[in-house]
C-alpha cells in the first residue's frame, strides 16, 4: 500500500470516510480506516456506552456495525471512487470470523489493505482479547494471511506486558504492518449515583490522556520489528504526529481528534510539511529520532 501522505484516520473515528465529505478534502488524506467490521452485524453494546474523560474519553461502543455483506452490497460502490487509500478494519470473535471477513473484501480491487483488530475478545478463551497472546495473534494473523493478498496491517492492543512480543508475533505470522495503540482499558464512576458510567462498567480509553504511553510503546516496537509501523493514540494535532513519527512511525493515525475539530487530519498534514521544509527534511523516513 503506498500512501500520498503519513496522515490516515483512525478506526471507529471517521464512519466510512463519506461522513466528513462536506468538511474535508478527503483525496488530501493519506488513508481512511473504515470503522470495525464484523462477519454478522452488530448491534453494539447498550446505551450509556460513552463518557468523556479529563483529556480523553472513555467508550464501549462495541463495534455496531452492519455486517461485512452489508459493507460490500451498500457501502464500498459509495467509496471505492474517493481518492485516498481505502482500508478495511477487521474484527472476530473466532478465528474462523477473521478470515471469513477478509474473503469476503478481497474481490474488491480499490480496498488497499485490511487493519486486523486482535483488540476483540477470544470467546475460546473467556473473553481475553487475541492480542494479549502471542498464540492468540500468531492464530488470527495467519488465517488472515491465507485468505488476503494485498496489505495487511494488525492493529495491537497496549493492555499487555510487553508490547514488542506480540509486535513480533503478528511479523512472524505475515503482517505487512503494525498499528498501534489501540485504547486503554479504562473505567468512570459517577459519584452522586455511586455507579460506573458506562454500561459495561469498563471501555476504551482514548484522546490526549494517553498520548505519551502510546508514543513510548511505537519507540519500542519500531526498534523490535522490521515492518512499517503505524502510530495512534492521542493524536490531537500536527505536532502530535511528529513525535510519532520521530519515535520511529511511518505513518499515523487520528482518531478522538476528529471529534473536536474535522479538520484536523488536513491541518496535521500541512504542519508536517511545514515541518519538514523547516528542518530540511526530504522524505518522512528521515524525520526519525537521531
Amino acid at each position: 500500500m503506498c500512501l500520498k501522505n503519513p496522515v490516515m484516520t483512525a478506526s471507529g473515528t471517521y464512519g466510512f470516510g463519506e461522513e466528513y465529505a462536506d468538511l474535508v478534502d478527503l483525496s488530501r488524506l493519506g488513508g481512511i480506516v473504515v470503522k470495525g467490521t464484523t462477519l454478522e452485524p452488530r448491534q453494539g453494546n447498550p446505551y450509556p456506552r460513552m463518557v468523556e474523560t479529563p483529556s480523553g474519553m472513555i467508550n464501549a461502543v462495541g463495534l455496531q456495525n452492519k455486517g461485512v455483506d452489508y459493507l460490500v452490497e451498500h457501502i464500498y460502490p459509495r467509496i471505492k471512487d474517493l481518492d485516498t487509500a481505502l482500508v478495511v478494519n477487521v474484527s472476530g470473535r473466532t478465528v474462523e470470523d477473521y478470515a471469513t471477513v477478509c474473503e469476503r473484501l478481497r474481490p474488491l480491487d480499490k480496498i488497499a489493505a485490511v487493519e486486523i483488530n486482535i483488540s476483540c475478545p477470544n470467546v475460546k478463551q473467556g473473553g481475553m482479547s487475541w492480542g494479549t497472546t502471542t498464540a492468540g495473534c500468531e492464530s488470527v494473523v495467519s488465517a488472515c494471511r491465507r485468505a488476503w493478498d494485498r496489505t495487511m496491517i494488525v492493529k495491537l492492543t497496549p493492555n499487555v506486558t510487553d508490547i514488542t512480543e506480540i509486535a513480533r508475533a503478528a511479523e512472524a505470522a505475515g503482517a505487512d504492518s503494525v498499528s498501534l495503540v489501540n485504547t486503554f482499558l479504562g473505567m468512570a464512576i459517577d459519584v452522586e449515583r455511586r455507579r460506573p458510567y458506562l454500561s459495561t462498567i469498563t471501555g476504551g480509553l482514548s484522546g490526549a490522556a494517553i498520548r505519551p504511553i502510546a508514543v513510548r510503546m511505537v519507540w519500542q516496537v519500531a526498534q523490535a520489528v522490521k515492518v512499517p509501523v503505524i502510530g495512534l493514540g492521542g493524536i490531537m494535532n500536527g505536532r502530535d504526529a511528529v513525535e510519532f513519527l520521530l519515535a520511529g512511525a511511518t505513518a499515523v493515525q487520528i482518531g478522538t481528534a476528529n471529534f473536536i475539530d474535522p479538520q484536523v487530519t488536513v491541518k496535521a498534514i500541512d504542519f508536517i510539511s511545514n515541518y519538514m521544509e523547516r528542518h530540511g527534511i526530504e522524505r518522512i523516513s528521515d524525520i526519525r529520532m537521531v
